[in-house]
């Protein structure tokens, strides 16, 4: 049965039912609908790539958010250029990303620790600056790289494909990129990325990744070449977040320099210690707790509030609406930062470490957690 459950096939059948019926089961939390929906797919892809540099090899990179914002860029020129439909825009976006990743890559890695991490914020601030002032007729500048009617879209117009009235929509072979049906392209998408990280983490490369986390100068000291193995692991993040990008740019035809900034690096960090580093699932739930709380909470205010806690005594009520108004709307990021500080000294692991203490308590109950364990070095020994 532990065979069985620990199975590829397996694992990624629950995954993708999870994702796919992800309306459903968000629904009591209040996080069912689209804009969410979306957004929790796409970080998803975003936090699952980083996972492959931090998790696997220990690298801290504090500038991802450059490739997450040449993808959105990449796919906008795409929407304006080409055509409407996103898979000539998601496919640049993706390639483009790499193309970058692989030279920023290769310049970071000639430095490890602090170093690397300082050197890749160099890399995402000066491709910041330079979308956000100096190469304007590329990224338009503060205002943002937009669509507009009297774009060329050659594609489209080869085939007939015009637009008259308004601006055009971006769609998946017809299929509009908005409301319900741009979550499942986007959910594709995750359960296509889960699927390829799944793979690399089980893979001998995964496995030379870890060696190389565990002690990158012993590996040397071997004979083992470790940089092509730390620059493919960069180049295939840096794709991640340019799917990512991309994807972003799909939902909502609009790239700007904001995208770049330090503060989306740190995010897609925060996404991946909150969930667990070097796990598979800790990622997507942590991308999942910072959108939720920062599109829940963000939306709260003192009315909202009054409401929620109507059941209590007046005078309870009113101490407790006060206490709660400063953590959320405006001040969502205190939760944010107050529910991170307890996990990272609590639950070092992240989410998924919490997960496991559980299951473990659970299985104590019943007595089956030595006998698991034990199974598991006779396996072992075997």
């Amino acid at each position: 049965m532990k065979n069985l459950i620990k199975s590829n096939t397996v694992i990624m059948l629950i995954f993708a039912a999870v994702v796919l019926t992800a309306p459903m089961w968000t629904a009591p939390i209040g996080a069912n609908y689209p804009d969410l929906l979306q957004k929790f797919a796409i970080f998803g892809i975003f936090a699952v790539g980083y996972n492959i540099l931090f998790g696997l090899t220990g690298y801290l990179s504090f500038g991802h958010a450059a490739f997450l914002g040449i993808g959105s860029y990449t796919a906008v020129w795409s929407f304006k250029l080409l055509t409407m439909n996103v898979v000539p825009a998601i496919i640049l976006a993706v390639i483009v990303s790499g193309i970058f990743a692989l030279i920023i890559g290769y310049l970071s890695l000639r430095r490890s620790g602090i170093y690397f991490s300082i050197l890749t914020l160099a890399f995402a601030q000066m491709a910041y600056s330079l979308a956000y002032s100096v190469l304007t007729p590329i990224t338009n500048g503060e205002t943002g790289l937009q669509l507009e009617q009297q774009d060329p879209r050659i594609i489209d117009s080869m085939f007939g494909v015009v637009v008259t009235d308004g601006l055009p929509s971006t769609n998946l072979f017809g299929t509009l990129m908005s409301g319900y049906s741009g979550f499942y392209v986007a959910a594709a998408f995750l359960i296509f990325a889960f699927y390829i990280s799944l793979k690399i983490f089980r893979s001998p490369f995964g496995m030379k990744l870890l060696a190389i986390k565990s002690n990158q100068t012993r590996m040397k000291y071997t004979g083992f070449n470790t940089k092509p193995y730390l620059l493919t692991a960069f180049i295939i993040s840096g794709m991640y977040a340019g799917l990512a990008g991309g994807l972003l740019a799909s939902i909502d035809p609009l790239a700007g320099a904001e995208r770049m900034q330090w503060t989306a690096s740190g995010e897609v960090v925060l996404m991946t210690i909150m969930g667990g580093v070097g796990t598979l699932i800790g990622p997507l739930l942590g991308a999942g707790i910072i959108k939720y709380l920062e599109n829940i909470f963000s939306a709260l205010n003192k009315s909202e509030l009054t409401e929620i806690f109507s059941f209590m005594p007046e005078w309870l009520q009113t101490i407790v609406v006060n206490i709660s108004n400063v953590f959320v709307g405006e001040g969502w990021h205190l939760t944010l930062g107050a529910l991170f500080m307890l996990i990272v000294i609590f639950l070092p692991g992240g989410v998924m470490e919490g997960v496991t203490k559980i299951k473990d308590f659970i299985l104590g109950i019943f007595g089956k957690g030595e006998d698991n364990r034990t199974a598991e070095i006779e396996g072992e020994a075997k």
